[in-house]
């Protein structure tokens, strides 16, 4: 799979959670972050104590959610194009309700109702356990709305419906919000503060997925390395936490040992981590277990400092670098992927050249790449002028894509030769004789099958390898019952 990516961001339908007894049908799709895919197991959980199971088929839906991003306009221009479809079906099927989720629907709130007609619920990301009151509403005649955010709602006590899963791969999710207040970024206004889950909730959800038969957890979070926990509520509040509090207090670290000491066989992967707060002990925490996988995602956004500041990305390039040597010393095989915008304000040819240099530095393994987009409410959306022409900003973009193409290329071939674990996912796109699976840094594997399955963990030798693929053959001494 290209990961390697520009302004492309895909929808997925949510599928397959059937519930004995449930006679209403429940279409729901995702667009955007992790978090949006995590939420719409949160929302079919809660549904299907309404009587609700979900369906692929949109057509025979009694109700249509689409969960929606607000990170760029081109994603809201998606979901828009999508609900446009849905009303072609809602015609033939005029008993069809249909609700929008998320980001978008905390953004624009009401206004949602008046721009798309068709909608009849609009629901933010903190309000998904009014759905079964939302949905009195609606079955009733009448519009309904909760974007109300909350300070310390996290679904803790709601078991997720592992949707259209490969019964492998789970995500839990451990902080809602960001209290980062980057200029570009509307998730604190759509997802609002910073809050952290119960450590034991988490610890046992990861259990019970292993219990399960899940090999592997993505911990999840807007801002992971934020995670504190000494009894609820907002992080800023923790200054008036008691002594008892303090020490018992669970920080991201902490509750990294905690899951891998848990379950000592299962994968254990986390995702999004902020340059800022991405702490030392966070790192040798993942070296001090083999069940951490060797990865981390860690955004930089641009290698200029002027514009980091403009950004309000609370460190400096050089900063960066200084944790970026860390790591590698402590994990000298981490794999680093970015996230990275082109044409933000006033940037200049200068500051585009910081970027570029800033990443033959790093030689991230991969990356998601993005022209900027002006959000309203954001402060650089209310503060400064998007007067980076389009052209420019695409050329500028396509730069960056070419030399993460080459670095990509460059990281996957220093796999060549060595022999790598694997865990099985699913059959390859291009063949039906091939699995493919990730390794510990997060790259995808293909390699033929031969008797082993889906869930097994594989040893393969890497024979060869594209830009975002490594191709390799089992052998036949691998630990499958890991």
């Amino acid at each position: 799979m290209e990961k390697i990516i520009d302004e492309k961001k895909q929808g997925e339908s949510l599928l397959l959670q059937k519930k004995e007894g449930n006679t209403r049908k429940l279409f729901i799709e995702s667009y955007g972050c992790q978090m949006n895919f995590s939420d719409s197991e949160i929302v079919a959980s809660i549904l299907s104590k309404e009587g609700f199971n979900t369906t692929s088929k949109l057509e025979e839906a009694d109700l249509v959610l689409v969960n929606t991003c607000s990170i760029r306009d081109k994603a809201e221009q998606t979901v828009r194009k999508r609900l446009t479809e849905y009303n072609a079906v809602k015609k033939i099927n005029p008993k069809m309700k249909i609700g929008v989720l998320g980001c978008m629907a905390e953004r624009l709130k009401e206004k949602f109702l008046e721009e798309e007609k068709i909608v009849d619920m609009v629901v933010g990301p903190d309000a998904y356990k009014d759905l079964p009151n939302l949905l009195t509403e609606i079955d009733e005649g009448r519009n309904a709305v909760n974007v109300v955010l909350s300070k310390d709602e996290t679904y803790a006590d709601v078991s997720p419906v592992r949707l259209n899963s490969n019964g492998v791969t789970a995500l839990v999710s451990i902080t809602r919000g960001c209290d980062n207040m980057c200029t570009f970024c509307v998730v604190p206004f759509t997802r609002g503060r910073e809050r952290s889950r119960d450590p034991q909730s988490i610890v046992e959800e990861v259990n019970d997925l292993w219990n399960k038969g899940y090999k592997e957890v993505t911990l999840l979070g807007q801002n992971v390395d934020s995670y504190l926990w000494y009894g609820g509520g907002l992080k800023k509040d923790f200054s008036k936490a008691s002594d008892i509090q303090k020490a018992t207090a669970v920080n991201f670290s902490q509750l990294l040992d905690l899951c891998a000491k848990a379950q000592p066989k299962m994968r254990i992967r986390f995702s999004t981590s902020n340059p800022q707060d991405l702490t030392l002990d966070v790192v040798e925490v993942m070296a001090k277990y083999s069940n951490i996988c060797n990865h981390i995602h860690l955004p930089v956004q641009s290698g200029s400092d002027r514009i980091l500041k403009l950004m309000n990305r609370q460190h400096t390039r050089e900063e960066y670098f200084t944790l970026i040597d860390n790591i590698k010393a402590l994990i000298p095989e981490c794999a680093i992927s970015q996230d990275m915008i082109a044409g933000f304000p006033t940037e200049t040819e200068e500051d585009h050249q910081d970027t570029l240099s800033l990443m033959e530095y790093v030689k991230y393994d991969f990356g998601y790449m993005f022209a900027y987009s002006e959000r309203p409410g954001t402060m650089a959306g209310r503060k400064m002028d998007d007067d980076i022409p389009a052209e420019i900003k695409q050329r500028r973009l396509s730069e960056i894509i070419a030399l993460q193409r080459k670095h990509s290329f460059y990281r996957t071939q220093s796999h060549l030769g060595k022999i790598e674990e694997v865990l099985i996912e699913k059959t390859s796109k291009k063949s039906d004789a091939h699995w493919a699976g990730r390794n510990s840094a997060n790259t995808m594997v293909v390699f033929p099958k031969k008797h082993y399955k889906i869930g097994d963990f594989v040893n393969v030798k890497i024979n060869d390898c594209t830009s975002a693929t490594l191709i390799g053959e089992a052998l036949d001494y691998s630990n499958n019952n890991k």
